[in-house]
């Protein structure tokens, strides 16, 4: 027998005598759990922790297997963990409720000198993931080419892979998703100025419902995406709503397009740029947006000292979910177009809390989805990994750790005084 950090005893397995990083990560783990509202049950039914009875509960289901891979891969481990089926939330404890504690003090859960220690631990950016123009189609093809007919699974009626947005004045959760779906495209064209005969360009067409609300205000618009499973769907729905003479549906990179439009928009498909090309990819909007035109950005978002702390880190989500991708913070997103472009941001509309309940409803529909969803390319361990991936998102929005907002940018030489 021997005891943690905070005098906490705990049992040293066989196992483990002989990893010293497993124990070491044992010994982190119980530390940590010390200090949060949270329950560590170990297979004998041992607890630990800092929450009471009512706490979410962390059920480790093998525990030698658990402590050892987070020891080799401290910053990955407890994810790929979870896929493994290593540990899961206790009887009545949501996912997204055990990960908030942790998402809360993400900045600060470890002892500061561990902290400095922290680049001893990161894995740098895997250079196959760069977004140049080969290698952004490739990572985008990894995620959105997965199959619609997955996607479809659990999103909402319109296919929309974004934050919504609910109507401040009634609970979130009495809304209905679709309806809060369009209200937040209508507040992007709102935003955007788009109307009648607006020639409007979208970098990131997802499935095509912006482009077709769009296309139902007037404007001319061209949509462009990566994905060929995207262009597919969204031509479909285009024609069938009557109104592809209106909408042009182009497998193409931001770099590439050419002409002049009255309007830009981009939804949440700057997180995918990745920081070597923010300059790029702000530039390419510059300089397609006519004079006294307006372009709306919405973008995920991180407080600037976590986005310096982890932009040259490679984490779970990248591994797993969104190679090359990174999460700008608003600062990040001034300065670059400052020193690149003639853009300027003149609005910004947050509404993190709003993404918190839309990753629960998709989750939540996901889950209830997955008898339609498995099968041989969807195993369990997928079913876990993004069980994982929409529970993780959800505790950082839920905590503040991460946010969203639509980013109205215009040129400095046409804001008013």
């Amino acid at each position: 027998m021997t005891s943690d950090a905070l005098g906490t005893p705990f049992r040293v397995p066989h196992v483990l005598l002989s990893r010293p990083r497993a124990l070491i990560a044992r010994a982190l783990v119980q530390q940590v759990v010390g200090t949060l509202p949270v329950r560590l049950r170990f297979p004998d039914g041992t607890i630990t922790g800092g929450g009471g009875p009512h706490s979410p509960t962390f059920e480790v289901l093998r525990e030698d297997e658990l402590f050892a891979r987070i020891g080799d891969h401290p910053k990955i481990g407890l994810g790929e963990a979870y896929m493994a089926g290593l540990w899961r939330a206790g009887q009545d404890t949501d996912l997204a409720d055990l990960l908030a504690p942790f998402a809360q003090r993400l900045g600060n859960i470890l002892p500061r000198p561990l902290m400095r220690l922290r680049a001893l631990v990161d894995e740098a950016l895997p250079d196959r993931h760069r977004n140049t123009v080969h290698g952004a189609r490739r990572n985008i093809e990894a995620h959105y080419d997965l199959s619609n007919d997955l996607f479809a699974a659990f999103l909402d009626p319109s296919m929309t892979y974004s934050s919504a947005l609910f109507d401040p004045s009634a609970p979130r959760e009495h809304q209905d998703l679709h309806r809060a779906q369009l209200r937040k495209i209508d507040a992007i064209l709102d935003r955007a100025g788009v109307t009648e005969g607006t020639r409007l360009l979208e970098i990131g067409s997802g499935w095509g419902e912006l482009a077709l609300r769009a296309a139902g205000r007037g404007a001319t618009v061209t949509t462009i995406t990566l994905s060929a499973e995207q262009q597919a769907l969204a031509r479909q729905k285009l024609a069938a709503a009557g109104v592809a003479d209106r909408v042009e549906v182009r497998l193409q990179d931001y770099r590439d397009v050419r002409g002049e439009f009255d309007a830009v928009v981009s939804v949440e498909m700057i997180e995918a740029v990745g920081e070597e090309f923010w300059p790029t990819y702000f530039a390419a909007i510059d300089d397609r947006l006519a004079p006294g035109g307006s372009a709306v950005v919405q973008s995920i978002l991180m407080d600037h000292d976590r986005y310096l702390m982890t932009r040259n880190s490679h984490g779970w989500i990248q591994k797993y979910i969104f190679p090359g991708g990174l999460i700008p913070s608003l600062t990040a997103i001034r300065e670059v177009t400052a020193a690149h472009t003639q853009l300027r941001v003149t609005q910004v509309r947050s509404f993190g809390m709003d993404y918190a309940e839309t990753l629960r409803r998709w989750r939540a529909t996901f889950l209830e989805s997955w008898p339609m969803i498995a099968g041989e390319r969807f195993d369990e361990t997928f079913r876990r990994m993004w069980e994982f991936y929409l529970a993780y998102c959800e505790a950082g929005f839920a905590t503040g750790y991460l946010d969203v907002a639509q980013i109205t940018l215009r040129r400095s030489a046409e804001i008013g005084p």
